[in-house]
């Protein structure tokens, strides 16, 4: 069942035109650029500028909340599942994209910010068509999803040099972007993730994982093969026995089809009792804080939102030296940076902080100091203020948000 929702959209007045800024993706459903978007949107508003979320997928469990902090969101709403099998939503997706046609059409806004790549695909020519006076990409993950799809990566290439700006979440991302997919140095801007560090601050420990006695360590990532959930359970099959006991592992994230398998794993390993698989929750900071410490240990990322949460909650975190992670964590002051696909290297990391309170004490101390510093909502949402009105005065993104060369 389907039902489109049609939602009040911005009269077309030169004022409104001048402060409109429409962001495309495909859905609000749970995730971390759908998240990142939730908690930027609304607080540009008090910048003075007039957001517009449009949904070309559907509009997904986190738009209700958007749209009650006063953000118009476009977008069909679905009953069911979450899987994204956007081939067999063809036709609704046609349908969303004549609909952006029409808005930018009638209220010609000043600005389109586009995130993710099949948005970007789609929507991006629409605001290069209509002369979108400013027109922005923000490139959230390594462009490994381009491998064998040499027409994705033309097409990128293709809207890239039509961009007034394309934003990296990571230093990695911005490098790739100009030497791998021909972006100009001046388009290119940076512009960290943020979080709420007052939601996380206030939380308190969740009971049903604290105890004075138990080592708890988490991991906050779907469940997909390239998180590397199962480098972490070999990993601690290694050093089970060498563990402060008891020990427990809290691994948080909707199941993309490996849940099984990881169970099995950690069955075989003697590990079932020590592993907790908690799902996709709405309780995150919660058991952030009831835990000693926190892992990242992927194969890939851009920029995560949940190891930032894990600094603001004051962990000290093990992460793998993939994407924007050495950016966030400064080995042995914040944390431990490990190589990817090396679970011998992820045990001596996990035990070297299991076995030391006082260290992980001071590093967790650290990393609460970092990401006030560098990585609050408040922070972010400043930075995109600044930029958005930066390209509206014709500055270029490198200028306004470029990378400092000395790092």
């Amino acid at each position: 069942m389907t039902t489109t929702s049609s939602p009040a959209t911005p009269p077309a007045d030169s004022e409104n035109q001048s402060r409109t800024i429409i962001f495309l993706t495909m859905s609000l459903d749970i995730g971390g650029t759908e998240k990142h978007l939730s908690l930027v949107a609304p607080r540009l508003r008090a910048y003075g500028w007039n957001p517009v979320i449009v949904c070309l997928w559907r509009r997904g469990p986190m738009a209700a909340a958007v749209e009650a902090a006063g953000v118009t969101v476009i977008g069909r709403e679905v009953c069911g599942g979450s899987s994204r099998n956007w081939t067999a939503d063809a036709p609704h997706i046609a349908m969303a994209w004549f609909r952006l046609a029409a808005l930018i059409r009638r209220t010609r806004p000043q600005i389109v910010h586009v995130f993710l790549p099949v948005a970007y695909m789609l929507g991006a020519p629409l605001a290069i068509v209509f002369r979108v006076p400013v027109k922005v990409m923000s490139r959230r993950s390594l462009n490994l999803y381009q491998r064998g799809r040499s027409a994705v990566h033309r097409i990128e290439s293709w809207l890239h040099r039509r961009m007034t700006a394309v934003i990296a979440n990571s230093r990695k991302i911005a490098r790739q972007l100009i030497e791998q997919e021909g972006c100009a140095p001046e388009q290119v801007g940076l512009i960290y993730n943020g979080t709420d560090l007052s939601a996380i601050a206030d939380a308190q420990p969740h009971p049903a994982f604290m105890g004075t006695a138990r080592l708890t360590m988490i991991v906050v990532a779907n469940l997909i093969a390239y998180k590397g959930h199962a480098d972490l359970i070999a990993a601690l099959g290694e050093i089970a026995d060498r563990l402060p006991q008891p020990w427990q592992l809290l691994c948080v994230g909707r199941d993309d089809g490996i849940g099984q398998a990881l169970r099995d794993q950690a069955s075989a390993l003697g590990l079932k009792e020590n592993i907790h698989f908690l799902g996709e929750r709405s309780d995150v900071p919660q058991l952030l804080k009831a835990a000693d410490f926190g892992i990242l240990c992927s194969h890939q990322e851009g920029f995560s939102n949940a190891l930032i949460e894990g600094l603001a909650a004051g962990l000290p975190m093990v992460v793998t030296d993939v994407g924007g992670n050495a950016e966030a964590v400064t080995h042995g002051e914040t944390g431990l940076v490990v190589p990817p696909h090396q679970p011998q290297a992820l045990a001596d990391a996990i035990l070297a902080l299991a076995s030391d309170p006082e260290r992980r004490s001071r590093m967790g101390a650290a990393a609460r100091a970092s990401a006030t510093q560098r990585f609050s909502i408040e922070t972010c949402v400043e930075k995109y203020d600044r930029l958005y009105r930066g390209l509206l005065s014709g500055e270029s993104a490198a200028r306004i948000a470029g990378l400092d060369p000395a790092q």
